[in-house]
């Protein structure tokens, strides 16, 4: 619950990036939002046996990611924190489909590992687009950019919301449950009576900590409008990402790239 916990408060830290000044962070949040729904709309597009047509998609967070000079290390220990998800997704797949697809040698590969390797592969460039975004832009601009480009304003703030205040909700969980274990011993009061107890003073303590925020926030001002320091233009060069992405994903989802190149050195190695 710790390393959850702990997971969770640090999750501003990538707020904090999107305050550098470098390519990606000064372009437009619009243009960086589209680009990346189409990415993820071609990335799961795909069948569920495709694997080296996913290989090419990944030049996306990669540029995203060295571009925008974002921490590595850090964006993929926190896909590491949401893979058990994907994981229990795919677990069962190679033991519902066992028909044998490819060949590698004597060793044969089911259909059920090559969609678990699928799934996994589309989780890491979703989730890691995803994060380099955030990194890139700020969770703000977001939400502010989508509600420019027409979603409702009560979506908007609801989501900048669940984002900004999901940490606290945690941190309150994260003191009942070391309260619990503070006052257990021997095992006691570790049932299931105790558990849905603490489930309703987690409600209780959230609705308490939410009416608070909206006092603070209402005399700070706030009339449900999202407002960022950087004004929102959208020049040529936010244009020109836009479409040369677009184009790239277009292309990269209509010809399997590796499998192209694969077939022409065959040719010339005969």
């Amino acid at each position: 619950m710790a390393k959850i916990a702990s997971s969770f408060l640090d999750i501003s830290y990538l707020d904090s990036l999107s305050c550098q000044q470098s390519p990606i962070h000064r372009l437009d949040p619009r243009a960086k939002v589209i680009s990346t729904a189409f990415f993820i709309v071609s990335v799961v597009s795909f069948g569920k046996y495709e694997i080296t047509g996913l290989i090419p998609f990944f030049l996306y967070p990669i540029v995203l990611i060295a571009m925008g000079d974002l921490p590595l290390v850090y964006l993929l220990k926190k896909i590491l924190i949401a893979a058990p998800f994907a994981v229990f997704i795919g677990m069962f797949n190679p033991i519902i489909d066992r028909t044998i697809l490819i060949n590698l040698g004597p060793v044969g590969i089911s259909g059920g590992w090559v969609s678990f390797a699928s799934i996994m592969l589309r989780f890491v460039l979703t989730v890691g687009a995803v994060l380099a975004l955030i990194a890139s832009t700020g969770f703000a601009s977001i939400c502010m950019s989508l509600e420019k480009m027409g979603a409702p304003n009560s979506f908007a703030v609801q989501l900048l919301f669940l984002y900004r205040y999901i940490f606290v909700l945690v941190d309150e969980a994260s003191r009942i449950v070391r309260a619990r274990a503070l006052r257990s011993f021997e095992g006691r009061g570790m049932g299931f009576n105790v558990f849905t107890s603490m489930i309703g003073q987690l409600l209780l303590r959230a609705l308490d900590r939410a009416q608070r925020i909206h006092m603070a926030m209402r005399c700070r001002g706030f009339d449900g409008e999202i407002r960022i320091f950087r004004q929102l233009t959208f020049n040529r060069l936010d244009a020109a990402f836009l479409l040369g992405w677009s184009t790239l994903f277009v292309l990269i989802r209509l010809v399997d790239i590796p499998q192209w190149m694969g077939d022409r050195v065959t040719e010339l190695i005969r």
